[in-house]
């Protein structure tokens, strides 16, 4: 299958780690991966803080980019959620048709790495390997807009080696959510700090999740308290091989 990378800006400027294993990941399961180059922001951050208008340009170039693929995987459910639910309407709202038609067309096409690998390849064993006790986060986006409920732990379930362990209140959001963290710093600091103490109680290695903006959250406050609890993306496990070790 043709696949395009949908990177992300977040992947592409601050953890281009996790846009290597998806694709790696996906080579290793037979896919032709290609990474447009002229992809740009796909206008999240705009159409979030109040700015629709402005996010149109950017809304109508990620169209553009990925028109043409079979697949648009992206290792983020924020950033997936926002071309499926957001972009078309956006457009609609403008006034512009035949952009809100091509967007649901693009959207349609556009997947979050964990539900591209179990509900449109129906591959849950993807041969990984991950001799570590692991606990998840399931971020908000991926759960309550794109319903990847249960994808993502079927995934890691059959990761080799794995001691995968319930997470206490697992679907309570940690607080990042993008501009809120900054605007309402001291809410955001509070709902960190409940999400911590329950990734602790768990005595995993690491916390996993399938987005970045989550792990940078979460790995910063677990980092600057000292919890020896190191935050990694999905990808990485699900990339990771017995021939990595």
């Amino acid at each position: 299958m043709r696949v395009a990378l949908f990177v992300t800006c977040l992947v592409d400027a601050e953890y281009p780690e996790v846009a290597k294993a998806t694709v790696a990941l996906l080579r290793r399961l037979g896919h032709d991966v290609e990474f447009p180059a002229g992809q740009v922001c796909c206008g999240q951050m705009h159409v979030n803080a109040g700015y629709q208008r402005e996010a149109l340009g950017l809304i109508r170039r990620h169209v553009e980019v990925f028109e043409p693929y079979e697949a648009i995987v992206s290792p983020s459910g924020s950033c997936t959620a926002s071309a499926r639910h957001q972009q078309a309407v956006v457009a609609r709202r403008a006034g512009d048709e035949d952009l809100a038609r091509r967007a649901e067309a693009v959207a349609a096409r556009t997947w979050e790495l964990g539900q591209f690998l179990v509900d449109r390849c129906e591959t849950p064993d993807v041969g990984a390997y991950w001799p570590h006790r692991v606990t998840y986060h399931p971020a908000c986006h991926a759960l309550r807009l794109l319903g990847a409920a249960d994808q993502h732990l079927q995934l890691l379930r059959r990761v080799e080696g794995i001691d995968l362990v319930d997470l206490p209140d697992a679907d309570t959001c940690c607080g990042f959510g993008g501009i809120f963290s900054l605007k309402n710093a001291d809410t955001s600091t509070a709902m960190l700090a409940d999400k911590m103490t329950s990734i602790v109680s768990t005595r995993a290695e690491y916390v996993t999740a399938a987005d970045v903006s989550c792990l940078m959250h979460i790995g910063g406050g677990l980092s600057r308290l000292r919890t020896g609890v190191q935050a990694v993306h999905m990808a990485e496990i699900l990339a990771s091989t017995e021939d990595h070790r």
